[in-house]
């Protein structure tokens, strides 16, 4: 543990690299780690992200993402990234025999747009662009906007408490977002963040808008930003928003994160409006696992 931490203190002297910790330990499986020396030069980690429901489209794909980094002066290292990658690439199919087999799956990566020689490797290796996505910031010591919902909806905290609470939320998950569906899984290890909850707009009992957020590091982070189609173009998802900077705010932290995609320009209109502003880029790309 202590060379991972020297190994993450280097990686991350650049603000911006996409650093996965190692979790639990029963996750380190799925951790691979290369010495030289007394020293960590290298550390790569793979991790199932969406996992396709049934009765979903066959050309939808479940995904696996791996995460690869080396010290600074070895990131031009073909050699030591090769060895590293080949133990990711066998773990991920390994990994992929265990997911529902009527959907395929691909296999991912993503980093900020400032790690060149990281994103080139892969590039080298055959992977595609798959998307962008910015990182936005919010500074939480600036002014939050007081909205009100209309009538005839409520807005309350959703601890997804029971399975079939969880199952509601991942049902409507997955008719946002058919071909990225979270899965039980992932969303668990949203639930054990620090400060995790969820907040839903409802009429009567059905939900029609939400979001999740959390503590990241020394952030507050947002994910999963929602409204049904009957029911957009109310401002139930700037509301959500505002609620979720506030719930921040109230626990002391200085600045609240989300990712979005380049290409949605609507969403980028409606953080913005909120005071969220563009930090970093992160590119994606993949390859399909046969």
């Amino acid at each position: 543990m202590p060379l991972l931490g020297e190994l993450y203190q280097s990686v991350t002297a650049n603000d911006n690299a996409v650093f996965w910790w190692v979790g639990d330990e029963d996750n380190w499986s799925n951790v691979y780690c290369a010495f030289e020396a007394g020293k960590m030069v290298a550390k790569g980690q793979v991790s199932i992200i969406n996992v396709v429901p049934p009765g979903r489209s066959k050309e939808n794909n479940h995904s696996i993402y791996i995460n690869l980094k080396t010290v600074p002066e070895r990131e031009n290292d073909i050699s030591l990234l090769d060895n590293v990658y080949q133990y990711l690439f066998d773990r991920a199919n390994q990994l992929k025999e265990t997911l529902p087999k009527e959907y395929g799956s691909i296999l991912c990566v993503g980093n900020d747009s400032t790690e060149t020689a990281n994103n080139q490797f892969f590039i080298q290796k055959g992977y595609l662009h798959l998307n962008s996505l910015y990182r936005m910031q919010r500074d939480l010591n600036e002014p939050i906007p007081e909205l009100k919902l209309q009538e005839g909806v409520q807005f309350s905290y959703w601890k997804m408490e029971t399975p079939d609470e969880e199952k509601n939320y991942l049902d409507i998950e997955a008719e946002i977002w058919p071909d990225t569906p979270l899965g039980l899984n992932r969303l668990s290890e949203y639930k054990n963040n620090k400060l995790w909850t969820s907040m839903v707009i409802r009429q009567t009992d059905t939900i029609v808008g939400g979001l999740m957020a959390w503590q990241e590091a020394e952030h507050g982070e947002i994910e999963d930003v929602f409204v049904r189609e009957p029911w957009r173009k109310h401002g139930f998802a700037k509301y959500l928003l505002t609620q979720a900077l506030k719930y921040f705010k109230a626990n002391q932290l200085q600045c609240a994160n989300l990712m979005v995609l380049t290409t949605n320009k609507s969403a980028l209109s409606l953080y913005e409006s909120v005071g969220f502003s563009a930090d970093h880029e992160e590119i994606r790309h993949f390859i399909k696992l046969n």
